[in-house]
């Protein structure tokens, strides 16, 4: 095969994003110099087949630290939460709404619903609560929808339900009140959160990790399974 024609089918299985320099984005995929692609699509040589495997060979390593190394990104970590209304007032969201908030917190909004990955709910001891993935949308999104979900007796702790009416207050010994299990929201829990970009063929796998290694801490109902172990 000539130099010129595995560039050019190197072209079609790598192509490049728009502006972006082909031969660059090849050589990167493949772990090669720049200057090497270049000099192939101009040559009409043979390529000899150690040149083909050195290449091959470069790919995977290439391919293999891509994966070791950028598999997981820290969005933030134990960030405080900044409780607020919802724009229609429904519920409740981890940060202010975009006019209300800081740089720094919209920064940080526009970066979770940016990325997919995983988030981790702490309590005000900084102990994890909960911990979630976010895969098939943003992290904001989920990690909203997570901070207002009841999850029945997994989130329950025994209270006792005070009159939030205006009335007159009478001390217990008057009128008891009969501490009882009272079903509690995350919002009525947490108060700082993480959240990191995962790659998404390790979202899953990560997520049971997670789960099944801190199954007697964590809040969560589900026991997740890796993904890649299912038959």
């Amino acid at each position: 095969m000539k130099a010129s024609e595995f560039v050019s089918v190197l072209a079609k299985k790598f192509p490049s994003k728009k502006g972006s320099d082909r031969y660059e984005d090849i050589a990167n995929s493949l772990g090669i110099s720049s200057s090497t692609v270049r000099n192939w699509a101009k040559s009409d040589a043979p390529l000899e087949a150690y040149q083909i495997a050195n290449a091959l060979s470069k790919a995977r390593d290439t391919a293999v630290a891509d994966a070791q190394y950028h598999t997981i990104k820290p969005v933030v970590e134990f960030y405080p939460i900044d409780v607020a209304t919802s724009r229609q007032g429904k519920k409740y969201e981890l940060l202010p709404q975009p006019k209300d908030c800081n740089d720094s917190q919209a920064g940080l909004r526009k970066e979770l619903a940016e990325r997919n990955g995983l988030y981790i709910f702490y309590d005000s001891r900084g102990r994890a609560l909960y911990a979630g993935k976010a895969k098939l949308q943003s992290l904001w999104k989920e990690m909203n929808l997570a901070y207002n979900r009841t999850r029945g007796e997994v989130q329950a702790i025994t209270l006792v339900e005070h009159p939030t009416r205006k009335q007159l207050f009478k001390p217990a010994y008057e009128q008891a009140r009969q501490p009882s299990p009272t079903n509690l929201q995350l919002h009525d829990l947490a108060f700082y959160f993480s959240a990191y970009w995962i790659a998404d063929g390790m979202i899953d796998d990560l997520e049971a990790l997670l789960v099944r290694g801190f199954a007697n801490d964590l809040l969560n109902k589900k026991m997740e399974k890796f993904e890649h172990l299912r038959s």
